[in-house]
């Protein structure tokens, strides 16, 4: 192991890792949002806009991020769109994501009985206010493994990258392997900065869920 080597490019790493945070959070914050809109359209069953969701679903599942990827970065300027690299990534993470929370919130609707919607109508609450109030609380608590699962899930999947020549964690390694053959060097950096990233989501979650857990049973 070059002690050496870990050393000098240690910050180059520390870079990688804040553009890959950057990225990863905006595609997940932004798959979280687009998830819940197509969650309260498919609810409510709104005409026209159910069958157009249901197929984004579809699509987007059924198609590996980095095609995705590609479609964004080399497809769309020869339609007339152009967008850089760190807005195909954002991009990208969110359209894969969005079908994933899409399927884990409308799992936690469905766990809530329908009684309780009819109760709170009953009660004078608007159906806004029903779903706001009563129902999305109860699927969020539900549905939580779910979530966090799939913020982890679109974490890693911001490995895929560097095919869009995004100087991310994964482009780094492979150029540092390319121009010195430090593959063990490289590698370890990479898979210790992953760790750095994925091991606090996946304990803050395990606690978060902890305590709705903790929190249901005692309700």
């Amino acid at each position: 192991m070059d002690w050496t080597f870990i050393k000098n490019y240690l910050p180059l790493y520390e870079r990688a890792t804040v553009l890959t945070l950057q990225i990863g959070l905006l595609g997940v914050l932004g798959a979280i949002v687009l998830g819940l809109v197509c969650t309260v359209i498919q609810h409510h069953r709104l005409f026209g806009w159910k069958w157009i969701v249901g197929s984004y679903i579809e699509v987007s599942r059924n198609t590996p991020l980095l095609i995705q990827l590609f479609f964004m970065y080399y497809g769309l300027p020869k339609l007339g769109l152009q967008l850089n690299a760190y807005t195909c990534g954002a991009l990208g993470l969110t359209f894969l994501g969005g079908s994933y929370m899409a399927e884990a919130f409308r799992s936690g609707i469905e766990s809530v009985g329908q009684k309780q919607e009819e109760s709170a109508l009953s009660l004078g609450l608007s159906k806004g206010q029903c779903f706001l109030y009563v129902i999305l609380p109860q699927a969020i608590r539900v549905s939580f493994p779910a979530i966090m699962a799939n913020v982890i899930f679109l974490l890693k999947e911001t490995s895929v990258f560097s095919a869009i020549s995004l100087m991310d964690l994964t482009f780094t390694a492979k150029d540092l392997i390319g121009l010195y053959s430090k593959t063990i060097e490289s590698l370890a950096l990479l898979v210790f900065f992953y760790l750095l990233i994925l091991l606090p989501v996946s304990l803050l979650g395990a606690l978060i869920e902890r305590r709705l857990s903790y929190g249901q049973f005692r309700a």
